[in-house]
């Protein structure tokens, strides 16, 4: 049997890394940083998430033509991702990211989206035979609006499960949630979206019924060290994240969203795609850098089975 396709429809960037021992505060310079050049996007964090999980990843985005590009596309490459929707833009640079790291793996970032933002309908119409193809569609929104309202009726029209990382948090109409089979959004994604405070006493459960009335089938809220909430349907249940030391927190989430696609990709029900992503995650967070912190699908696997007891339990 052919291994189903994932197509990750979205972003990617050159990252231009600082950590440090502490964030500066507004006016201030902190000096012995240490200094990582790599590459994120959450839509090419997550291909690359999905493909080194196991998923056989076709990534829709659009580069620049600056000097540091083809060296991001060689990096793609030999994560096995797919580049035939990969369109080169004349006369403009790539997606460029500022990230500064801090104490236990918090950061700032600021992203100048350069290409991404010339992903428009036409190019998705010209991605039209991937969707067709797909078993999965990964969305994320650092792409124009209008481009990723449009991608996500022709993913849901072509009949493969869409998932859409609603990251970073922007208005979406609401139509579009109604082509989303599964919504995955962070508590601070969640509070925008549905104006819950997640912080009181039940507020993810709230958040995530008020979500779900916006029309995806199934809603998963990432909560950190708290682990995930999911909501589809009558069922809404906790799972639990797994305790490692944090070093880098900046590619966790996309290595959630992409490891999930490719554990739904092969047709592990929903708790059981779900702890596999969380365990990606876990393990993206021992280490620096957003791509370069992403595990593979061994050491998923080992991670998993060193947390199983006799009974097959995950223990978190």
């Amino acid at each position: 049997m052919p291994v189903s396709r994932i197509a990750v429809i979205g972003s990617s960037n050159i990252d231009l890394v600082m950590k440090m021992e502490r964030l500066p505060r507004p006016g201030e310079t902190v000096t012995d940083a240490v200094f990582l050049q790599t590459y994120g996007g959450k839509g090419a964090n997550q291909a690359v998430a999905a493909a080194r999980a196991g998923g056989n990843v076709w990534l829709v985005n659009c580069v620049g033509d600056d000097e540091m590009t083809p060296r991001m596309l060689e990096s793609f490459a030999r994560d096995g991702i797919h580049m035939d929707y990969v369109f080169k833009e004349n006369g403009c640079s790539s997606g460029t990211a500022l990230v500064m790291i801090g104490e236990a793996g918090t950061n700032y970032l600021s992203v100048a989206p350069g290409a991404n933002y010339l992903l428009d309908p036409p190019r998705i119409d010209r991605a039209a035979p991937l969707f067709q193809q797909a078993s999965v569609c990964l969305f994320q929104y650092e792409i124009p609006p209008i481009t990723l309202a449009y991608a996500l009726e022709k993913a849901r029209a072509a009949g493969s499960l869409v998932i859409l990382n609603l990251a970073p948090a922007r208005p979406l109409p609401r139509e579009s949630f109604r082509a989303v089979d599964i919504l995955v959004v962070n508590e601070g994604e969640a509070e925008f979206l549905s104006g819950v405070s997640v912080a009181t006493e039940g507020g993810p459960e709230r958040a995530a019924e008020a979500l779900a009335a916006l029309g995806p089938r199934t809603v998963i809220i990432t909560m950190g060290s708290e682990g995930a909430l999911v909501t589809s349907g009558i069922l809404q249940k906790r799972v639990p994240s797994f305790s490692v030391p944090v070093v880098d927190t900046t590619g966790a989430g996309d290595t959630f969203c992409g490891a999930l696609a490719v554990a739904l990709a092969e047709r592990s029900d929903l708790e059981t795609a779900l702890r596999f992503a969380a365990a990606a995650a876990a393990l993206s967070g021992t280490r620096l850098g957003a791509q370069p912190s992403i595990p593979t699908r061994l050491q998923i696997d080992e991670f998993l089975r060193a947390r199983a007891t006799p009974h097959g339990d995950i223990v978190a």
